[in-house]
């Protein structure tokens, strides 16, 4: 028998939530929630506001780095996507960087309610170190990942599905494919949408009780 498909989410009924700078300012530890993360210039916002269907639910901005707070969203009272504090581009302090990556830390490893990871990547640069660190976290915690390869309409469609290919193949060769999942994706042109909706519905759906089902 195969798993029955999990009920469909309404994305385009998302809205803001709250922002926390810290771990202990985030919303109750209960439900579901899938987290966003990916370096500063990877589409991480652009991704989220196709998904929702709302250009201005997530902020996007020509100075990357900009978000740096923990970013709620509702889905409904026991579901929440998280965009969580990009990393990488930002022109700002060293010591500001160590504490944004202190509290994405405590976040990962703390938070009950997390489900799966969506991790985006740039289709032309993926696999940079801070991908292959939250790539090694997610795998040795057991935790879900899913790969997004973003701005995948830079390239054709070869060249994509060659990097996608790619990119599989080096996560088995160093052991960092289980439970781990790729596609490609494009905010732009909305390629692979519907493949990220029905990844982020089969980590959210909850039973009859409101509790993460599985």
């Amino acid at each position: 028998m195969t798993d029955p498909l999990p009920a469909p989410i309404n994305f385009r009924n998302v809205d803001f939530l709250t922002s926390a700078p810290t771990l202990a300012e985030c919303p109750e530890d209960s439900g579901a929630e899938v987290a966003f993360a990916g370096r500063s210039n990877a589409g991480k916002s652009s991704a989220i506001n196709a998904l929702t269907g709302n250009s201005k639910l997530a902020r996007t901005s020509k100075t990357p780095g900009r978000t740096q707070l923990i970013n709620f969203f509702r889905i409904s009272d026991r579901q929440r996507l998280v965009d969580l504090p990009g990393y990488g581009y930002a022109k700002v302090a060293r010591s500001m960087k160590d504490e944004w990556q202190r509290h994405l830390a405590s976040y990962l490893e703390q938070r009950q309610c997390l489900r799966g990871l969506i991790l985006l990547m740039d289709i032309r640069q993926p696999l940079k170190e801070f991908d292959r660190q939250m790539l090694a976290w997610a795998v040795s915690s057991g935790l879900p990942a899913h790969i997004l390869l973003t701005k995948a309409d830079k390239l054709k469609n070869g060249p994509a599905n060659n990097t996608r290919f790619a990119v599989e193949k080096e996560l088995r060769e160093q052991g960092l494919d289980q439970g781990v999942s790729v596609q490609t994706f494009s905010s732009t042109k909305r390629t692979g949408l519907d493949k990220l909706e029905r990844k982020l519905a089969q980590w959210l759906s909850l039973d009859e009780e409101g509790t993460p089902a599985g």
